[in-house]
């Protein structure tokens, strides 16, 4: 049974993919989408907080990628996992309310249903040294250990 939290988080790739392809504007990209998912209003609100979110935070997350992927420049990796890079650093960062192994899970999950074959792998590697780059101190935020 899919969360709907995990719907959610596919809306929010979803939007993010459109933007990225297209320039569309969020709140457009973001209205045409929710409608149809079914989403309770706080999971819609959830998939909007995520979407501004990674949008205002792009250079940083995409400085996380350039950093745990050197081999892969942002231009040369699938929009797809570009997009589910950015999402899940985000949540890794910013979302204090999910915990680190669901954040990360999510994420692999998300590749398995969008990405390439190699796109779980891939996805697990990148953001479980995001992961261990990061100190949590005894509140569980994260401190960014990029600066």
């Amino acid at each position: 049974m899919t969360s709907s939290r995990r719907k959610a988080r596919g809306a929010a790739l979803q939007v993010l993919y459109e933007i990225d392809l297209t320039g569309h504007n969020l709140e457009q990209a973001v209205d045409s989408l929710v409608r149809d998912t079914g989403l309770s209003g706080e999971n819609i609100l959830f998939v909007k907080e995520l979407v501004k979110g990674v949008l205002a935070s792009k250079n940083q997350l995409d400085e996380y990628i350039h950093r745990f992927a050197p081999a892969w420049p942002l231009s040369q990796l699938a929009v797809i996992d570009r997009n589910i890079l950015r999402l899940s650093i985000y949540e890794l960062l910013y979302v204090n309310s999910t915990p680190v192994k669901v954040s990360i899970n999510e994420a692999v999950e998300l590749a398995k249903a969008f990405g390439s074959d190699n796109s779980p792998k891939f996805i697990n590697g990148v953001l479980s040294s995001v992961n261990s780059s990061l100190s949590r101190p005894g509140d569980g935020a994260p401190q960014d250990l990029l600066e």
